[in-house]
């Protein structure tokens, strides 16, 4: 038996196939296999120079950025280790040396 996809509206796991589509009973959401395979893609973060993102990689800054409510910069440079990836404009969550807890836009870091 195979293992069908949650549903990406509520995230129910009592998904099930209706000829071509997918139904969740839970919230109604419909949607066919491409359309999962799609989001599934789309998904993946990816780094400046399209590098895929995992947890725990480390990566660094590719550009200074201004930390917001605050004098500090995080420097072009700087090596961010043992990263979480996170859903959001921020995909990255992470705790930068002599900064603390941050999130980061994956658009300016690469994979080191």
């Amino acid at each position: 038996m195979s293992q069908l996809p949650p549903c990406p509206e509520c995230n129910s796991q009592y998904t099930y196939e209706d000829g071509i589509q997918f139904v969740c009973p839970e919230c109604g959401h419909e949607w066919s296999e491409a359309e999962a395979a799609v989001a599934e893609a789309v998904s993946a973060v990816r780094d400046a120079n399209g590098n895929e993102l995992q947890e725990g990689d480390t990566v660094t800054v590719i550009k200074d950025l201004k930390v917001k409510g605050s004098s500090s910069v995080v420097k072009v440079g700087t090596k961010v280790k043992n990263i979480r990836l996170v859903e959001g404009d921020h995909d990255i969550d992470c705790k930068i040396d002599g900064i603390g807890a941050m999130k980061l836009k994956s658009e300016f870091v690469k994979k080191a």
